[in-house]
Parts: C-alpha cells; sequence; structure tokens
C-alpha cells in the first residue's frame, strides 16, 4: 500500500512541476533552456525535471530545438502538431522538425547543420537512423544532380525538386516533349478546320477554332501517348511552347485561363524561337549553375552547329 501511495504521489508531483515548466515557457515565447528552468523551479530537483519535460515532450506540449550547443524547451503551436514519432530520441527530433518545415520542397543537407549546430559526422548519423527507420529520405534534385535535399519519407517531392512529367531520373526527356508539342500542335490545327465547317459567320468560326486547355488534355490523354499522368498545367505547358514557335496562339478569358488556336505562321520563325530556349519546357531551371545551364546544354551546342 505504501508503494502505491508513493508512486501517486511522484505521479502528481510530476504532473505539478509539468504545469509550472508549462508557466515558465509561457513566459519566454521563444524557448527557455535549463539555467531558465532551474531560476524558475529552485526547489525541483534535477531527475525530476527531466521526468517532467520527457512527459510534456512525448504529449507533444513542449518541442525541442538547438541554439548554439544549448537545448531549447519552447511551447508548441496548438495547431501545428508535429508527426515525429514518439519514441525518437531527442538528436532525431530535432532534425525530423527541421526536415519537417521544408515540406516538399526538401532542405539542403548544409541548412540542416546550420540550424541543428550538429557536427557533420553527428548529423550523418541521425540522418541515416531516420532514414533507415524510414522516416525521412533523400531526393535528387535536377537543378543540382550532385545534391540531395531531405525531406518527410510520405511526401511526394515538389515539381521543382524532380523537373516534374519532363524528368526522368534526373534526364530531360527532349524527344517526349517534342512528341507532345507536335500533337498539341496537331489538335489545334484539327480544331481549326472542323470550325471552318460551320456556316454561322466568321466570328462564329473564329470562337470554335479555340479550344481549352482541357479539351487538349482530354485530346492527349485518349491517345495514351504518355506512360506517366499528365495534367493540364503540363499540357499547357506544352501548348506555351507551340505559341513561342509561332504555330499558335492564346486568348485570355474572362475566369482568368488561356484558350489556344493553331495560326499560320506568314513569316519563318525569329531567332529566338528556333534557338532551343525559345521551345525549353524547363526554362525557369536554367542557370549558370546546376545541372540545367546553357554551357552544358547538348540542344544550344547541337543548334550552334
Amino acid at each position: 500500500m505504501s508503494s502505491d501511495a508513493g508512486s501517486s504521489s511522484t505521479a502528481e508531483d510530476i504532473a505539478t512541476i509539468g504545469f509550472q515548466i508549462i508557466a515558465a515557457a509561457k513566459e519566454k515565447p521563444g524557448g527557455i533552456n535549463n539555467d531558465d528552468l532551474m531560476a524558475a523551479l529552485p526547489d525541483v530537483r534535477p531527475e525530476q525535471r527531466v521526468q517532467a519535460l520527457n512527459k510534456l515532450l512525448q504529449e507533444d506540449v513542449l518541442e525541442i530545438l538547438k541554439k548554439g550547443q544549448t537545448l531549447i524547451y519552447r511551447l508548441k503551436d496548438p495547431g501545428k502538431k508535429s508527426t515525429a514519432p514518439k519514441d525518437i530520441d531527442n538528436e532525431e527530433k530535432i532534425i525530423y522538425a527541421i526536415i519537417e518545415e521544408g515540406g516538399n520542397r526538401g532542405i539542403w543537407i548544409r541548412d540542416i547543420r546550420v540550424k541543428s549546430n550538429l557536427i557533420m559526422t553527428q548529423l550523418n548519423k541521425v540522418l541515416k537512423q531516420l532514414e533507415n527507420k524510414k522516416l525521412i529520405k533523400a531526393v535528387k534534385s535536377v537543378n543540382a544532380s550532385k545534391k540531395k535535399v531531405y525531406m518527410l519519407y510520405n511526401l511526394e517531392p515538389d515539381r521543382s525538386i524532380t523537373g516534374g512529367a519532363w524528368y526522368q531520373d534526373q534526364d530531360f526527356e527532349a524527344e517526349f516533349v517534342d512528341v507532345l508539342n507536335q500533337q498539341c500542335l496537331r489538335f489545334l490545327r484539327m480544331k481549326k478546320e472542323m470550325a471552318k465547317e460551320c456556316r454561322d459567320g466568321p466570328l462564329a468560326v473564329q470562337k470554335l477554332a479555340y479550344c481549352s486547355v482541357a479539351d487538349v488534355h482530354k485530346f492527349i490523354s485518349d491517345l495514351g501517348i504518355s506512360k506517366i499522368s499528365l495534367d493540364e498545367d503540363d499540357l499547357e505547358t506544352i501548348l506555351k511552347t507551340v505559341v513561342y514557335d509561332g504555330k499558335a496562339e492564346s486568348m485570355p478569358t474572362v475566369e482568368g485561363k488561356n484558350l489556344y488556336k493553331a495560326v499560320e505562321a506568314p513569316l519563318a520563325s525569329p531567332g529566338l524561337v528556333q534557338m532551343p530556349c525559345g521551345i525549353c519546357p524547363v526554362i525557369k531551371h536554367c542557370s549558370d549553375f546546376g545541372e540545367i545551364t546553357p554551357k552544358l546544354c547538348s540542344y544550344i551546342n547541337e543548334w550552334l552547329d
């Protein structure tokens, strides 16, 4: 009986200390460290303080951060619940939280090291542990093939990381883009020819010659020429290359979308359109460094030759 009473008393003590820690944390929204806790709870034994902190961490009331070499405890935003498992250690929780903030765009290992302040050998060890537990994953970025970003294991990487539908294993699918360009143009021309059969006047013919991105998307989907799923944004990217090539025009609608129509180019396409940059769907990823650069572009070299 005395043993049960003693353990009940200890649990109540730990709960009381937990409330005191919460009160201290509320006074410092930026977080509190062990020195702050010792000053706020001078009569609490270290082992009791540790027990209370662990309980608050397990209950997702507090989150643990690292500032320099100092551990910081901060009250969690009630609306922001971490998905971190409760059975991982403190260092893993810190790294997991940093990676979680990166979302589906991921975070470079350099930024993780700066935020966590862990030495590289220790950081690599923690990352490997989290990868083995299938809590995080490393993803290669098309912007820098030799670098990896880390994100939570269950997230689908953002298109800015994978390159979207136009990349396969970090390689740009130039032939695939060219085929889609040709098929989109074919559909626009078919639509224009069908519109000419209308007998309601030139305005009606012109209106019928335009088609929506949804129309083109259905046509491409029905053809079954793509092994991967393409959405309307993918097809609009291709339609824009047709426009840049001088073979189509676009017209905005009141809903903020675009309609597209094939046109006959009376003059040869200008030089900027003829060069690969004018029809490249990933030109926004091109820069002076990384994997996609004008210097390394084989298409520019072929065009120059």
